[in-house]
This record gives structure tokens, C-alpha cells and sequence, in this order.
């Protein structure tokens, strides 16, 4: 396994350990809670992507990291990796204090899914004709095409309020953030040549 995925993998499961020793106390200081709240402070943009809500969340993020991850590392290096990772976490903080605050919503936000989300978006763009099998449905299609359908998914379910207690505004700024640091790479639109 590439470093700097092992390490964010043994970092989010150390972190969870902290968390069910801790309780409220950590995350009362590292989730990212609304701007309005009183309780926001900047560190959150990027801590609150270390704390999760269950075993089950930590798993899933942490599946998705090793798959995605392990395999952009490779490519990229862990440099590169960092950035894009730091990147996706802090766009999808940003996505989500803005929709929180127009929603007047004072509840917390953990995980790593925003981090996650935009690791998809990098794996769809580098290899965008890899097939992925989802657990829903489990049919194989191109990586862009489950990205593609998976956003179009989280964007209905943020508009409508369904399965609420999701991030789902998260989820959707770290596929924007992915998406904006590889254009910038690239030196495609909104950016300029490089």
C-alpha cells in the first residue's frame, strides 16, 4: 500500500479510537460545526475529515480511501496525493458551511467522504474508462459513469432533504474540488495554460 494512504487510513482509525475513548469531547472541538453555531473554529476545515459517526462510516470511507487512493498514489506520488486529498477536504468544508448556514442548520459535520468524493472524481478523470462495480446496483460501468451517476445521486438527494443527516453538499464540493485541482494541473478552463 502507497505511504501516504496507509498513513491517512492508520490516522482516520487511530483518530476513531480516540473518539469512542473521548466521546463528545473531540468532537465538540475537531467536527466542523456551523459558522452561526458559535462553536466554529478553523481548524475544523480540515479535522472534521478524521472524525467519523460509526464504525460502519469509518469503514466505507476508509474501503473507498484504500481503493481510490492507493491507486491515484501510485500514479501521482504522495505529494501530489496531499494536495489533492487537503484539497477535496477543504472545498467540501467550504461547500458545507455555505449550505449550512443558508439552512440555519447547527449540527456537526464529520468524515472523510468529502476527501473521498473527490478521490472519485481524480479516479474517474485519470482513468476514466476503468470499470467499477458498485455495491447499488452492482452492474460494471466506466469510472466516469459511475461518478457522472453517484453525483447526479447526491445532488438530488441535497435538493430534495432525503436521507437527511448526510452531508450530501460535502460530498458534492469534494467532487468539485477534485474536479478544479486537476484542470488547474491540467491547465484546462477556468484555468489558464501552464
Amino acid at each position: 500500500m502507497p505511504p501516504l494512504t496507509q498513513n491517512l487510513l492508520i490516522a482516520n482509525i487511530g483518530v476513531f479510537v480516540l473518539q469512542m475513548l473521548l466521546g463528545g469531547d473531540i468532537v465538540a472541538w475537531f467536527a466542523l460545526w456551523p459558522l452561526e453555531s458559535g462553536m466554529f473554529m478553523p481548524w475544523q476545515v480540515a479535522s472534521y475529515a478524521f472524525l467519523h459517526g460509526s464504525l460502519m462510516h469509518l469503514a466505507f470511507n476508509m474501503y473507498g480511501l484504500w481503493m481510490f487512493g492507493g491507486e491515484l498514489e501510485r500514479v501521482w506520488g504522495s505529494r501530489r496525493l496531499a494536495v489533492f486529498y487537503a484539497a477535496s477536504v477543504g472545498t467540501a468544508a467550504l461547500a458545507q458551511l455555505l449550505v449550512t448556514g443558508m439552512a440555519g442548520s447547527m449540527a456537526p459535520t464529520v468524515g472523510a467522504s468529502g476527501g473521498l468524493f473527490g478521490l472519485l472524481m481524480g479516479f474517474a478523470m485519470v482513468f476514466p474508462q476503468r470499470r467499477i462495480t458498485p455495491l447499488l446496483p452492482p452492474i460494471p460501468m466506466p469510472a466516469w459513469a459511475f461518478v457522472t451517476l453517484y453525483g447526479a445521486i447526491e445532488l438530488t438527494l441535497g435538493v430534495t432533504g432525503s436521507a437527511s443527516g448526510v452531508a450530501h453538499f460535502a460530498h458534492l464540493g469534494g467532487l468539485l474540488g477534485g474536479w478544479l485541482v486537476i484542470r488547474y494541473w491540467r491547465g484546462q478552463p477556468p484555468f489558464g495554460r501552464r
